[in-house]
C-alpha cells in the first residue's frame, strides 16, 4: 500500500476527529473553527498531497539513489528489528527537527514552510495545512539516514508515522500534560510553536520528541495566551498565493537589492531580513501584536453553502485521485492537479468575495472541459465544454441586469460568447471544422466591435503590426499543411484574430487600467490557443495538445468575460464580485 493510499484511509479519521473537536468546542462555548479558514487549510492539504505525487523523485528517489550507492552500513536485518525501527524513528525525528528549524531560520525554507503557519486559527484542520513546495529542498536533511544505511522502506514508514503523530497536537482544547510535555511534542508545546508572540517566536521544533528543543536550546514553555498566524498576514483564501507569497517577496527583494551578495543573502538569511537599501526604498510596517486583526471577510449563507459543497466534491475527487496515483501516468496526474488548483482557487475567491458563484462555476466548467478532453472522457467533455460558455453568457447577462440592463457593450460581449459557444459545439461534431472556424471568426468580429467602444479603431497601430507579424509567421509555418479551401479561410482567420488582439492591446494601452489589461491578456491567450490548435492539426501533433489548446482558450474567455466593461467606467473600481484580478491568472 502506498503512502498516498494510507493518507486516503486516514482521511475519514482526520475528519471525524475534526468534527469531534468542533462539537466539543461548541458545547463548551469555545469554538476554534471558522468554515472559510478550515476549508482553506484542508484544501491546502489536498493540494500538498496531490503535488507530492510529482515530488517523489526528490522525496524518495534521491534518498534511494544515495542509499544504493554510498550507504556506509548496509544491514537490513538490524533495521527491520523492533529496535532498528525505533532507532530509525528517532533518527528521522532528529533530521526533521533540523529541517523544521531551518524552515524558521532560513528564508528559502520559510518560503515553503510558511503555508503551515498562515492560519490565524489553531485546530486540527491546521494540521492538514501543508506546503506544496517543501520537497524541493527538504530532502537534503534526510540524507544522513541514507548514508547511515536506513533502508528506503523503513525511511518511508517512519516518515509517515512522524507525520501522522503531529496531527493531534494542533488543538487548543488539550491542556498541559505534565511529564508528557517534558519529553514529547504536545498540544501545549506546539501551540507555542505556532504563536507569533515575541517570547514564543521560532521555538519548539520537535516532531514527536520535544527533547531535541531542550538539547539544542530552542524550547519555550507555554505561559501566556498564544496569538496565531504569521507576522506578515496572508489575508487571503487563495491557495496558490499561499504557496507563493514568500517566494515572490524574496524574489522582489533580491531583484531590487543593489549588491550581488545581498541578492543571494535575501534567500539564506533569517525570514524578515532585508538589505538596508531595499528596506529604505520599500519599507514594511513594523509588527505590532496589539494591532493583529483576524482575517474574516463576510460570507452569506449561500456562499458558505457553496464552499461546503465544493469542499465535499474536492474531498471525493482528491481521494479517488490519490488512491490511483501510483498507477496514473504523470501527464494525466498533471491535468488533474491543474483542475484541483483551479477549483481550490475558485472556492477561496468566492469565500473572499473576489468572484461570484456563477463565475466560479464557469471557471470550473472550463477546467473540467479541458481535463476531460485531455484524458479522453468524451461524454463528460461534451457536457462541460458548452456548459462553460452557457455560464459565461448567464454571468454577463445577470451582471448587466444588476447594473441597469443590457446595453450595446453587453450585447456585443454576449454575441462574442454566443458565437464561441456555437464554435465549441460545431468543433465537437465530426466534419464541421469549417463551420466552427466561421463561428469563431464571428466571435472575434464581435470582440473587435466590443473593444472599439470608447477608444476608436486601433488606438495603437504598433499593436496591429505586432499581432499581424506573429500571425504571418504562424501562417507561413502552417502553409504546407493547408489544403486549397483552408488556405484562404485560415488567412482570413489569422487577420481577424490579429485585429482582435491588436484592438484589445491598443485599448489597454489607451485606458491603462487592470481590467483592460486583463482583457488584452485574454486576447493574447486566444491567439495562443488558436495557434496551438492549428499547429497540432496542420503542422505536427503536439504532446497533450488538447490540454494546452483548451486551457489557454478558457483562460482567454474567463479574462474577457470577467473583466470586459465599458470604457466610460474602465478607470473606476469594479465590484469585487465581477472582477478577476489580472494577477490571479
Amino acid at each position: 500500500m502506498s503512502s498516498s493510499q494510507v493518507i486516503v484511509l486516514a482521511t475519514p479519521v482526520f475528519l471525524l476527529l475534526i468534527a469531534i473537536e468542533f462539537a466539543w468546542g461548541r458545547a463548551r462555548g469555545r469554538n476554534t473553527y471558522r468554515l472559510n479558514d478550515a476549508i482553506n487549510s484542508i484544501g491546502l492539504g489536498m493540494l500538498s498531497q496531490v503535488t507530492a505525487v510529482f515530488t517523489r523523485l526528490l522525496r524518495v528517489g534521491i534518498y534511494t539513489a544515495v542509499y544504493g550507492s554510498v550507504a556506509l552500513w548496509r544491514n537490513d536485518e538490524f533495521w527491520m528489528s523492533w529496535y532498528g525501527w525505533l532507532l530509525a524513528l528517532l533518527f528521522y525525528d532528529l533530521c526533521y527537527y533540523w529541517l523544521h528549524r531551518a524552515g524558521h531560520e532560513s528564508a528559502v525554507f520559510w518560503a515553503a514552510h510558511v503555508v503551515h503557519h498562515q492560519s490565524q486559527d489553531y485546530n486540527l484542520s491546521t494540521a492538514l495545512r501543508q506546503t506544496s513546495s517543501g520537497a524541493l529542498l527538504g530532502w537534503i536533511f534526510y540524507l544522513p539516514m541514507a548514508l547511515a544505511g536506513v533502508p528506503p522502506l523503513v525511511f518511508g514508514v517512519v516518515a509517515l508515522i512522524d507525520l501522522l503523530y503531529q496531527f493531534w497536537v494542533h488543538t487548543e482544547h488539550v491542556p498541559k500534560l505534565g511529564w508528557f510535555d517534558r519529553w514529547f511534542c504536545s498540544p501545549s508545546n506546539h501551540r507555542v510553536h505556532h504563536a507569533v508572540n515575541d517570547r514564543y517566536l521560532d521555538r519548539n521544533y520537535g516532531g514527536i520528541l520535544i527533547v531535541w528543543d531542550r538539547l539544542f536550546g530552542s524550547f519555550r514553555e507555554e505561559d501566556e495566551k498564544c496569538v496565531y498566524g504569521t507576522r506578515s498576514p496572508l489575508n487571503s483564501w487563495d491557495p496558490l498565493w499561499s504557496n507563493g507569497e514568500v517566494y515572490w517577496a524574496l524574489a522582489r527583494d533580491s531583484w531590487h537589492a543593489r549588491s550581488w551578495a545581498d541578492k543571494l543573502r535575501v534567500w539564506i538569511k533569517p525570514p524578515g531580513w532585508r538589505p538596508a537599501d531595499v528596506a529604505a526604498r520599500f519599507p514594511r510596517p513594523v509588527f505590532d501584536i496589539a494591532r493583529v486583526e483576524r482575517y474574516h471577510p463576510p460570507m452569506t449563507r449561500a456562499v458558505a453553502g457553496f464552499g461546503a459543497v465544493q469542499f465535499l466534491a474536492l474531498l471525493g475527487g482528491v481521494s479517488l485521485f490519490l488512491w490511483h496515483a501510483d498507477r496514473t501516468p504523470l501527464p494525466v496526474s498533471a491535468v488533474w492537479l491543474a483542475v484541483l488548483a483551479a477549483v481550490l482557487w475558485c472556492t477561496g475567491a468566492v469565500m473572499q468575495g473576489r468572484i461570484t458563484v456563477l463565475a466560479a462555476l464557469m471557471i470550473e466548467s472550463g477546467a473540467l472541459a479541458t481535463a476531460t478532453s485531455a484524458v479522453g472522457l468524451v461524454e463528460l467533455h461534451r457536457l462541460f465544454k458548452p456548459l462553460a460558455m452557457v455560464l459565461a453568457i448567464a454571468l454577463v447577462v445577470l451582471r448587466a441586469r444588476s447594473q441597469g440592463g443590457l446595453r450595446k457593450f453587453d450585447g456585443l460581449l454576449v454575441a462574442g460568447l454566443a458565437f464561441s459557444l456555437a464554435g465549441d459545439v460545431l468543433l465537437m461534431l465530426p466534419g464541421n471544422f469549417i463551420a466552427g472556424l466561421v463561428a469563431f471568426l464571428l466571435a472575434h468580429v464581435a470582440y473587435i466591435a466590443l473593444f472599439r467602444l470608447g477608444v476608436g479603431w486601433l488606438p495603437r497601430p504598433w499593436a496591429l503590426a505586432a499581432t499581424l507579424g506573429v500571425g504571418a509567421a504562424m501562417y507561413a509555418v502552417l502553409w504546407p499543411g493547408l489544403g486549397p479551401v483552408l488556405k484562404p479561410a485560415v488567412a482570413a482567420y489569422v487577420i481577424v484574430i490579429g485585429l482582435m488582439a491588436a484592438q484589445a492591446i491598443g485599448r489597454a494601452a489607451a485606458l491603462k487600467d487592470r481590467a483592460s489589461l486583463a482583457v488584452a491578456l485574454g486576447s493574447v491567450f486566444f491567439m495562443l490557443s488558436d495557434s496551438l490548435l492549428a499547429l497540432n492539426r496542420f503542422h505536427q501533433p503536439l504532446p497533450m495538445a488538447q490540454f494546452w489548446v483548451l486551457s489557454t482558450y478558457y483562460l482567454a474567455q474567463v479574462l474577457i468575460a470577467l473583466n470586459a466593461r465599458p470604457a466610460l467606467v474602465a478607470g473606476a473600481r469594479a465590484p469585487a464580485s465581477a472582477t478577476l484580478p489580472a494577477g490571479a491568472a
